[in-house]
């Protein structure tokens, strides 16, 4: 090979790992991304501290925690923090042919030569089901022969929307995980979903008309991801059939998690619980990295630029927040981090310390799940994390929070800035600073159509 190494990058959004039958599902959801991966690096543990979408790319796409990239929320305002160079950029710079699918306008996007969007996040079709995954292949894949017809290496990056809610997978995989009655009128576990003003109004605009039952949901998930995964397929095999698999370095990774029926989170991305911060990393390029290389060592997404930067060759005079793991691979050590901050600014605003032991949250204003301002979980006892036992442990409540505030002051004067939690007082997008009280935020936070719900809602109660 006489040129670097192309990058075909999998941005996968709202993949919870745990739903991965690479990761041991109990259903096959993910069976041609995990017979590639055979021959990939594979972290069990990798994580998004930064979440969700704008925060949780920036810090893919720069190498860099929130501090260096100055993002936090999902409605930032800006760019990312000067001198952060994103992925991108620091290609392009390096003679790259760079081309974006469904992310243009996201702070972490800057610097590709090509943007190219795609339809179908809801149900454009006429079947009523979302083919997002089909939508984007059907651009990407001229694009990709395009890049691969060019002298230069290339880096595509591509946005799977599939995992992210609206769930609707076409057939027949909305019917893979699921064979009961959806529409039990016995069945009450959507109750409390339909109940949640917030975001009852988007629900009923996607969900079956009469839907009762969470697991149908749950199992539109799964099957969103199991769709999405036979057309990743369909890709892949085009990389072979151009010849150029060899010479392509292949990447699967997500922004982060999903919350299901977890934590009354219900469908979404919210929380820092480990369902949300979460996420898978897999990277193949079968001319550097030996077969069957899996790893427990913790990892984040700071960590993807540097390892991918190390294995093109690559070299810049960055001092990246994230590590290079390739070492790991010649039996090296990579300096372990055991313990990290995390942080949140999508419907609330929050952030902690997670060490292997314990998870401390703390509020920066009230939520409006009408939490405690204060949580703590024994992730030995309790790894799901609904028992919250900081009034038990007020020695280690006290312990995670000098920890955590030692750090924020450390990277607040490496960076020369204040914690971008403390200063990005319009997280929310509604203006008037911080919310006052929960009832404030559960009346002023809202997704969805309101006039769309109530004529189905009106509906229903004549049936």
């Amino acid at each position: 090979m006489n040129k670097k190494p192309n990058l075909v990058l999998f941005g996968i959004d709202s993949l919870r790992a745990d739903h991965m039958s690479l990761y041991g599902y109990k259903h096959q959801t993910t069976p041609n991304i995990t017979k590639y991966a055979q021959d990939a690096l594979v972290f069990n543990h990798c994580y998004s501290p930064h979440i969700p979408t704008t925060s949780g790319y920036s810090s893919m796409l720069t190498g860099m925690d929130c501090f260096g990239t100055n993002v936090v929320a999902l409605r930032h305002k800006g760019q990312i923090a000067e001198p952060v160079s994103t992925l991108a950029e620091v290609l392009r710079d390096n003679g790259y042919n760079t081309t974006c699918v469904g992310f243009e306008g996201n702070p972490a996007a800057r610097g590709f030569d090509t943007y190219i969007n795609f339809e179908g996040w809801g149900a454009e079709q006429g079947d009523g089901r979302a083919h997002k995954a089909e939508n984007l292949n059907e651009v990407s894949i001229p694009e990709l022969c395009r890049l691969a017809e060019a002298e230069k290496p290339f880096f595509l990056f591509m946005r799977h929307m599939d995992p992210h809610s609206p769930y609707l997978p076409p057939a027949p995989f909305q019917h893979m995980f699921y064979q009961a009655d959806a529409f039990d009128k016995n069945n009450h576990s959507l109750d409390c979903v339909y109940n949640f003003k917030p975001f009852c109004d988007y629900f009923y605009t996607w969900f079956p008309e009469g839907c009762t039952d969470k697991d149908y949901i749950i199992a539109q998930y799964d099957g969103a991801i199991a769709y999405m995964d036979a057309c990743i397929q369909v890709m892949l095999e085009k990389l072979r059939t151009l010849g150029i698999e060899d010479d392509t370095i292949v990447v699967f990774v997500s922004d982060h998690g999903e919350t299901l029926y977890d934590h009354d989170c219900y469908f979404d991305h919210h929380g820092l619980y480990d369902c949300t911060l979460t996420v898978p990393l897999i990277i193949r390029y079968g001319r550097k990295i030996k077969k069957g290389c899996r790893f427990d060592n913790t990892c984040y997404l700071k960590d993807v630029m540097p390892t991918l930067l190390s294995l093109m060759e690559i070299e810049t005079e960055v001092q990246y927040d994230g590590r290079n793991l390739l070492p790991l691979m010649e039996g090296q050590p990579v300096k372990e981090e055991p313990e990290f901050y995390i942080t949140e600014c999508t419907w609330e605003r929050k952030h902690g310390w997670r060490t292997p032991e314990w998870k401390l949250i703390v509020a920066l204003e009230p939520d409006f799940h009408f939490r405690e301002m204060l949580e703590l979980y024994n992730l030995v006892e309790d790894p799901e994390e609904y028992h919250n036992v900081a009034d038990e442990n007020p020695e280690v409540v006290q312990c995670l929070k000098a920890r955590m505030e030692a750090f924020i002051a450390k990277r607040e004067k490496e960076v020369g800035r204040d914690n971008p939690m403390y200063t990005n007082l319009d997280w929310h997008g509604l203006g008037g600073g911080p919310f006052k009280s929960s009832e404030e935020a559960y009346n002023r936070l809202h997704i969805g159509d309101p006039e769309t719900a109530r004529k189905i809602q009106a509906r229903l109660a004549e049936n």
